[in-house]
């Protein structure tokens, strides 16, 4: 079995930072693409970034510059450094890994964790 959580949320004010992980963890062969998304109450889940198991990364346009991805493989960790928060960023942020176990490669899931940027 295969768990993703996640950690680093909170509450935070605009302008300030919070950092996210997320860990993987179970019978994990490898792990491909990882990524973050996130949520906000009313709206689809949507991506935020995402990062190859090579260290290639993408970012949607609204995080540009204001968030950064990054991974540890040897943990099985992907982050997420989020700078410049906005009260838009309001959302449940979930991350996501492409993960092979011992047959084909399946996507998983975090249980999510709540950022609120508020004054």
């Amino acid at each position: 079995q295969v768990h993703l959580v996640e950690s680093g949320g909170g509450l935070v004010q605009p302008g300030g930072s919070l950092r996210l992980s997320c860990a993987a963890s179970g019978s994990i062969l490898s792990i491909a693409a990882m990524g973050w998304y996130r949520q906000a109450p009313g709206k689809q889940r949507e991506l935020v970034a995402g990062i190859s198991s090579a260290g290639t990364t993408n970012y949607v346009d609204f995080v540009k510059g204001r968030f950064t991805i990054s991974r540890n493989n040897s943990k099985n960790t992907v982050y997420l450094q989020m700078n410049s928060l906005k009260p838009e960023d309001t959302a449940v942020y979930y991350c996501n890994a492409d993960i092979r176990r011992l047959g084909p490669t399946y996507s998983y899931w975090g249980q999510g964790t709540q950022v609120t940027v508020s004054s």
